[in-house]
C-alpha cells in the first residue's frame, strides 16, 4: 500500500508535465494493495533498465521503431492476446511488466517510456477501439503496434498509415486507461469496487466528463450509500440545471427515489 496515494495522484496530474508511468503506477496502487514504494520504484528501475539496453546513438523514426520493437516485442516478448482483455491486471502497468502481456494501451505505455527513457521522438495514438505508437513527425513517422509485439502499422503521410495522427496527451491516455477499467468492473457487477475507485480517480485529473459524476452517484446508490448517492445526485442536478432544467429534475427524482430506499 501506498501512503497518500490518491493524493499524490491528484497532484501528479496537475503537474506542468505529468508523468506517465508515475500516474500508471499509483492507478495500479488502487487495485493492487501489495503495490508498495518499493515495487513502485521496481516498477521504474524496470523501465529504466529496458531503455539502456537500446543501442546508442539511433537516428530516425523507423530506426528508433526497428530498435524498440526489436528489444520489447522481440528479446522481452511483450505483446497481448484475446485473454488479456479478461484480466484487471491488463491494466496495472507494474503487472504488465511482470507478465509481459497486457491491453494496447498499457503495452503503448511501456513503449513510450521505454522509447522516452533513450531519447526517442516518441508518442501515444488513440485509434478507435486500439492504441498504438509513433516515431517521428506525427504526420510523417512510423506506426507500430505494441499489441501485435510492435508489428508495423506503416509509414508515410498520416492518411495512408493508421489515419489522422494526433498524439495523445499524458492524461487523456490516464483516462482512457481508467474508462477501460470501468468497462471491465461494468462487466462483473461483484467488481463494483474497482468501478468505484476508477470513477474517483477519473474524477481527480483535471479535465474529465462531468457526466462521471453522475455515474459515480449512481454507483454509490447501487452498492448501498443511499445517503451518499442522493447528495451526490443532488448535487449533479445543480450543475444540469443551467442547460437542462427537465434532466436536472429527473436527477432530483433519483435522488428522492434513493433516499426512500432508507426507510
Amino acid at each position: 500500500m501506498i501512503p497518500g496515494s490518491r493524493e499524490q495522484f491528484a497532484e501528479e496530474a496537475r503537474a506542468e508535465r505529468p508523468d506517465l508511468a508515475v500516474l500508471c503506477l499509483l492507478l495500479a496502487a488502487e487495485a493492487d494493495p501489495a503495490l508498495d514504494e518499493r515495487g513502485v520504484d521496481a516498477a521504474q528501475i524496470e523501465l529504466d533498465r529496458l531503455a539502456g539496453m537500446l543501442p546508442y546513438g539511433l537516428r530516425g523514426a523507423q530506426a528508433w521503431a526497428s530498435a524498440v520493437t526489436e528489444l520489447l516485442g522481440g528479446r522481452m516478448g511483450f505483446h497481448g492476446t484475446p485473454a488479456d482483455y479478461e484480466r484487471l491486471s491488463s491494466s496495472l502497468l507494474h503487472e504488465v511488466l511482470r507478465r509481459r502481456r497486457g491491453l494496447p494501451i498499457l503495452l503503448s505505455v511501456v513503449w513510450l517510456e521505454v522509447a522516452r527513457r533513450a531519447g526517442a521522438p516518441v508518442y501515444g495514438l488513440g485509434l478507435p477501439g486500439h492504441f498504438v505508437v509513433g516515431f517521428g513527425d506525427p504526420e510523417e513517422g512510423v506506426v507500430v503496434d505494441p499489441f501485435a509485439g510492435g508489428a508495423s502499422l506503416g509509414t508515410g503521410p498520416a492518411e495512408q498509415a493508421a489515419g489522422p495522427r494526433t498524439p495523445a496527451r499524458t492524461l487523456d491516455i490516464v483516462l482512457r486507461i481508467l474508462n477501460n477499467i470501468r468497462a471491465w468492473a461494468a462487466a462483473r457487477p461483484e467488481q463494483s469496487g474497482v468501478a468505484l475507485w476508477a470513477l474517483e480517480l477519473s474524477l481527480l485529473l483535471p479535465s474529465h466528463p462531468a457526466s462521471l459524476r453522475y455515474e459515480r452517484a449512481k454507483l454509490l446508490v447501487d452498492r448501498g450509500r443511499f445517503t451518499a448517492g442522493a447528495a451526490e445526485l443532488e448535487a449533479y442536478a445543480q450543475v444540469v440545471e443551467a442547460v437542462d432544467a427537465e434532466a436536472a429534475a429527473r436527477i432530483r427524482s433519483e435522488a428522492r427515489a434513493a433516499r426512500a430506499l432508507l426507510n
